[in-house]
């Protein structure tokens, strides 16, 4: 039976991987929705989401507002030392600091990540759909799904294409997790969580099959879980 679902799940991401385009989006600006985080829109579009605040001199990564556009490249002579230049009168560059709310540092990943959930895994990092951005993990519907490490939920919704209901964990400066396909959610935007807490409960991914789309970010670049998750 397992066999079978698992079958079914890998048959319908086959058919899927054509529309994995439609799921990258490349813009040179954004304009921002009711309901919007700095941290989704940089999902979004698969960047840091310092990045954006820096090239757009927020004070704050939390307060952005609907209608302000954000743009999603750097400015000219942007560095990712947190500076940029700008040309004076007289033609010199002189430097200009960017925001100080988010500054360019290199976190380490959490000391122990867990896994999301039980369950096989029918998918693999750069195979699946959603790009091949993560892993997908077959299970029954209803299931637990636990934060992988501790951290802050700094999305809960399901306002990204291709993701039904999802949870994006911050872990850190660098690293960010999340968990899509889901059925319910159990926490909000802001609440803290710990490695192994139940953050929501599996809903079916393709093939209206129940599984977990997993992923993990480091500087807002996908990477394979697979390498951060204990062997099993």
């Amino acid at each position: 039976m397992a066999r079978t679902k698992a079958l079914t799940y890998v048959v319908a991401l086959i058919c899927l991987q054509g529309c994995a385009g439609m799921l990258s989006w490349e813009a040179d600006s954004y304009v921002v929705q009711s309901g919007d985080t700095l941290y989704k829109i940089a999902w979004k579009y698969g960047l840091d989401y310092r990045d954006i605040a820096q090239w757009n001199e927020l004070d704050s990564v939390d307060f952005i507002r609907a209608g302000q556009t954000l743009r999603l490249s750097p400015p000219d002579g942007w560095s990712k030392s947190g500076r940029s230049k700008t040309t004076t009168a007289s033609g010199s560059s002189t430097p200009r600091r960017s925001s100080t709310a988010t500054p360019r540092t290199s976190s380490p990943p959490p000391s122990a990540w867990r896994w999301p959930t039980s369950g096989e895994l029918v998918s693999r990092f750069g195979q699946g759909t959603l790009g091949g951005n993560g892993i997908d993990i077959a299970g029954r519907a209803g299931q637990p799904v636990m934060a992988a490490a501790g951290g802050q939920v700094v999305y809960s919704g399901s306002g990204l294409i291709g993701y039904g209901q999802l949870i994006i964990i911050k872990h850190n400066d660098t690293y960010l997790s999340a968990y899509g396909h889901n059925r319910e959610l159990r926490v909000s935007e802001g609440d803290r969580v710990s490695a192994g807490q139940t953050i929501a409960h599996m809903g079916n991914g393709p093939g209206k099959q129940p599984a977990l789309h997993f992923e993990i970010r480091r500087n807002g670049k996908p990477v394979d879980p697979l390498g951060y998750l204990p062997g099993r």
